[in-house]
């Protein structure tokens, strides 16, 4: 097994004191990765499931994330085949050291310290909070010299004071220390194979075989990188896409489950029920009611 690509070593742009940046999907940069940078993460466009530290989540635009210092993230996209979301994604990187020098010289920016403990379980931000902070993200990427340091502490700001009711906190964990070097393709080749087979048997044999390692390796390697089984991340990946298509689409409960890999649909209804707290038909109605709503503010 190849083990050269590992942890994610942002580069350091001595004439600036953060990383700003856009990126479509795919892209080399838009993969199963952790860093010591802290990350705030804007999705512009398209839908589809977010892998951070030990959740799996689906996202659509407006979705803003921050990623603490270690915490293995990926966002993936529901693409056709051949399609290319430009500009899919707005990306801000902090380093860490950077930050704790600065709070030393302007103490009064210690008050960002409970926002940064929380980070390193991963933090997604709703309502007023997400639209501030993402328009602010598009306009540090407009702005240059003290203006752009003006608009990073303004985003800081804006997330740190956030009401309880615009966050919560994805992993149930935080990282105890960086993953070890062999994670990474292990990781890829098995999300990748994962969503290669997504509506199919997915087999944890093959997987094991597909990142070159005995089954047990794998399966502690996979564990010790996700925070969850392979079959527990397989699980989770389908039930994420099946809230996708029953948000947009009229398809049946039973066609939904088939096009998720689930052949039996009353274990479909279990596992769904047992993850959202909900069946799949009571889900569609919330999500329905809950776009009305929505609709129903903006006028």
């Amino acid at each position: 097994m190849n083990t050269s690509a590992h942890r994610e070593i942002i580069p350091r742009d001595p004439a600036s004191s953060f990383r700003w940046r856009v990126h479509g999907y795919p892209d080399s940069l838009a993969r199963w990765n952790f860093h010591q940078e802290l990350e705030i993460h804007l999705i512009r466009r398209g839908n589809g499931r977010y892998i951070i530290g030990d959740v799996v989540g689906a996202f659509a635009p407006g979705h803003l994330v921050l990623v603490g210092s270690d915490l293995p993230h990926d966002w993936i996209s529901d693409l056709e085949p051949g399609e290319l979301i430009e500009d899919r994604d707005v990306v801000l990187q902090l380093d860490p050291g950077w930050l704790e020098g600065t709070q030393r010289a302007i103490p009064e920016l210690r008050n960002l310290d409970p926002l940064l403990v929380r980070a390193r379980r991963g933090i997604e931000f709703h309502g007023e909070t997400a639209r501030r902070g993402a328009e602010t993200m598009e306009a540090i990427g407009l702005a240059t010299g003290v203006a752009a340091i003006v608009e990073v502490l303004r985003l800081l700001e804006i997330l740190s004071s956030a009401p309880a009711t615009d966050w919560h906190l994805l992993s149930t964990r935080a990282v105890d220390q960086a993953p070890g070097p062999e994670t990474h393709d292990v990781m890829a080749h098995a999300l990748d194979y994962i969503f290669a087979n997504i509506d199919t048997e997915v087999r944890l044999s093959v997987a094991a075989r597909l990142a070159g390692m005995s089954e047990s390796a794998f399966s502690r390697t996979f564990k010790a990188a996700s925070g969850q089984t392979f079959s527990e991340m397989v699980k989770r990946l389908r039930l994420t896409q099946a809230c996708r298509i029953l948000e947009q689409t009229d398809a049946t409960v039973t066609a939904v489950a088939q096009a998720v890999g689930f052949s039996n649909l009353s274990n479909f209804n279990r596992r769904f029920r047992e993850e959202y707290q909900m069946t799949p038909s009571q889900y569609r109605r919330a999500q329905a009611a809950q776009s009305r709503e929505t609709i129903a503010a903006l006028r």
